[in-house]
């Protein structure tokens, strides 16, 4: 169990902590100096032990001093934070991780400030166990304990706290009784608690960083999720840089692995100590991505300013992060004191968090706590954030966290949900994820993307109704590119998704492939006796040109045919798939293009793009004729043109599929 103290300045949270730990958590010699605390300060104990306790403040810092720690023997672990009004940010950063709060309260000045503001904190990110420690009784009389306990109550009551019992003591005494019954009050609550699941996927909150000679970096902080092992690689957030544990550290003690709820030192690999900062995560590399907007349910206090206009600035901390960000009301144009709402936070450089996080928001000047609340969507979206489906999506994303399963979410993603996305949205190994019983898993080239059946459903039928339209329309053309029918069924559909659709839709029957267009079953272009005996006459002398065949009008001339006849034939030639029409009255075969396509995949494979110049060289053509063929592959959706370049969609298959 992980306890985090809280209270206004000089209310003696360090002198009891020392009192129930033998730890001085006061490390730098300002501390020392000033006398108070500036910096985050840990200690830990053995549950239910007699042994004492190291003396040693720098109790993160891994050595050889300690045995390895087991699940037998559980220790007490103490985070303690500063209370000067100016340090709040380091209060939050050590208190996101704890599992009860201790309410440190003078009882020669009562509730204070920064009692209401950590109390506030503690509310707003859901710690829910905890005691209150009424501190320095000797320099009161009983009457005045007394009335303090009392005002302690009134404050306790509107919070998640309303329940913690009180402890009157003299952290300076030996011996004192309530420092005694505080103990065990402690070590009875980490005795009973049971410990967190380590199913998730791991995340650790650096909330300290620190060199020892020999060993390299140490980064420190709380396990948020999961669990961590010596050897295993991690990505460090939001850079996104890999590093390797070569030893670690679990509740002060050399442990092979460490897991969700325990305070852990990592000794790193791959990455020099002013590499990582406090704010850092560091988590598997499925668990966390990058975001410049957090989708959020944000509370404001009781008697803060409401929000009432757009982009208003905000000091949010997340994790052990603090950054500045601007609040885009999503509900409505005002949040009132006391009220909740979402709102989607908008930063000027990526952060990352979890879904169901806890945040804490401060004013645009960060001298008040004016709220907090929960991270909904960690990937929110720029643009159409505020529309209904959109706002739907996060009711469904609310469910999920409050134990309602994914169905709603999939209900709600008419385009399927990435599961790399759900394996994000849950916290967990896909393998840990319930799905419906009516979930479709369907697998792209960029991973599998599960479905609620009626949704894959839709998209079929509406795939197979958009080429009936099309037959309708136009009985002589032979149907319609992918990227056409694309356009018309789901024009936002993920081209990898897309391509698995028509894979699907091929291998059942209800589609089918003819060259680059894709038609009904039984949809044929017929041509006539005379076509096919003009086709049968036109064909080698298009083959012949190879690269570069003869126009309309030069297929006319050598057959001594009508050119309107020739240009019928070889347009419905085309619909059939018999032939590729690159522009108007210039013909190529399925063999010839086939070989350009592969020119320009070699390409694009050497050089990443398919440039016009290099593409003209390795064709031997002119460049008026490289761009039309370029065109017409950005056309049936082989390439797409980006800027004065051309790129391969999708893996890059020809012919379409």
């Amino acid at each position: 169990m992980i306890v985090g103290t809280a209270g206004h300045i000089d209310h003696g949270k360090t002198t009891l902590v020392r009192a129930l730990t033998g730890v001085d958590t006061d490390r730098l010699k300002e501390e020392k100096v000033r006398g108070i605390s500036i910096e985050l300060g840990y200690a830990y104990v053995p549950v239910e032990t007699a042994a004492a306790p190291s003396s040693d403040a720098d109790s993160d810092r891994p050595g050889p001093v300690t045995p390895l720690a087991t699940d037998a023997d559980p220790v007490l672990g103490f985070v303690d934070v500063p209370g000067h009004e100016r340090l709040v940010h380091t209060m939050v950063a050590g208190t996101g991780g704890i599992d009860f709060a201790l309410l440190v309260i003078a009882a020669d000045d009562g509730v204070m400030p920064q009692t209401r503001e950590h109390l506030a904190i503690l509310d707003l990110l859901g710690v829910d166990d905890g005691a209150v420690a009424l501190t320095k009784i000797d320099r009161v009389d009983p009457a005045r304990v007394a009335e303090v306990e009392a005002d302690v109550r009134a404050v306790l009551a509107p919070t998640v706290l309303r329940e913690a019992p009180i402890f009157a003591l003299d952290a300076a005494k030996d011996g004192d009784a309530g420092v005694a019954a505080l103990r065990a009050h402690l070590h009875a609550a980490a005795a009973r608690r049971t410990r967190r699941s380590e199913d998730g996927l791991f995340r650790l909150a650096v909330d300290r960083v620190f060199t020892l000679p020999g060993r390299g970096t140490i980064a420190a902080g709380t396990v948020h999720a999961g669990r961590v092992c010596v050897g295993d690689v991690l990505q460090r957030m939001p850079a996104g840089e890999s590093v390797r544990v070569r030893s670690l550290h679990a509740q002060q003690r050399a442990a092979d692995a460490a897991g969700a709820g325990q305070r852990c030192a990592l000794n790193l690999a791959g990455v020099a100590s002013d590499g990582i900062a406090r704010g850092d995560w560091l988590a598997d590399p499925r668990a966390l991505r990058p975001s410049l907007r957090l989708d959020v349910r944000l509370r404001l206090l009781a008697d803060a300013t409401a929000l009432s206009r757009q982009r208003a600035p905000l000091h949010v901390h997340v994790g052990t992060a603090h950054r500045l960000a601007e609040a885009v009301l999503l509900d409505g144009d005002r949040l009132p004191p006391g009220g909740a709402g979402r709102v989607q936070l908008v930063f000027d450089a990526p952060v990352c968090a979890a879904a169901g996080d806890r945040l804490i928001v401060r004013d645009a000047r960060a001298a008040t706590t004016i709220g907090g609340g929960r991270v909904l969507d960690p990937e929110g979206p720029e643009r159409r954030r505020r529309s209904s489906e959109r706002l739907a999506w996060l009711d469904a994303i609310e469910r999920l966290l409050d134990g309602g399963g994914i169905g709603p979410l999939l209900d709600q993603a008419p385009h399927g949900i990435a599961l790399d996305q759900l394996e994000r949205l849950c916290g967990c190994d896909s393998s840990r994820i319930a799905l419906p019983d009516a979930a479709v898993r369907v697998e792209t080239a960029s991973g599998p993307v599960i479905f609620g059946s009626s949704h894959w459903e839709a998209l079929q039928q509406r795939s197979v109704a958009a080429l009936a339209g099309a037959h309708e329309m136009a009985p002589d053309e032979a149907g319609l590119g992918s990227g056409s029918l694309r356009r018309r069924v789901a024009p936002t559909l993920a081209e990898t998704t897309w391509r698995s659709l028509v894979d699907a839709l091929v291998a059942g029957g209800a589609i089918e492939h003819a060259g680059a267009w894709l038609r009904l079953p039984g949809h044929r272009v017929a041509l006539g006796d005379d076509e096919a005996q003009l086709f049968g006459r036109l064909r080698p002398l298009i083959a012949e040109g190879r690269f570069d065949p003869p126009w309309v009008r030069d297929l006319a001339a050598a057959t001594g045919s009508d050119e309107a006849a020739v240009r019928q034939t070889l347009r419905k030639s085309a619909a059939r798939g018999d032939l590729h029409q690159i522009v108007r009255d210039l013909f190529y075969t399925p063999e010839r293009v086939d070989e350009l396509a592969a020119i320009a995949r070699s390409i694009a494979e050497r050089d990443g793009r398919v440039d016009a110049a290099r593409y003209r060289d390795a064709i031997g053509l002119g460049r008026k004729r490289t761009v039309q063929i370029l065109e017409f592959f950005d056309r049936v959706g082989y390439t797409r043109r980006v800027r004065d370049t051309h790129v391969l969609r999708g893996d890059g298959d020809w012919p379409m599929r």
